[in-house]
């Protein structure tokens, strides 16, 4: 998951961009390989992923 910035980034603001994608990258692949399921942010919404995410009828909220 690559994050594409809407203006450039100033040198500085783009190490910080990087860092923090490979932070991301590093904490998703390992939760993966321990088998954890992740909450990401896609189309708008919270959304789980992961072989052991929860149903998603679970995740609504009435």
């Amino acid at each position: 998951m690559k994050i594409t910035p809407k203006e450039n980034l100033s040198d500085k603001g783009q190490i910080i961009l990087d860092s923090l994608q490979q932070a991301v990258t590093k904490t998703l692949e390992r939760k993966r390989r321990l088998g954890q399921y992740a909450v990401i942010w896609q189309n708008g919404k919270p959304v789980m992923i992961g072989e052991d995410a929860p149903e998603s009828s679970e995740n609504s909220t009435r």
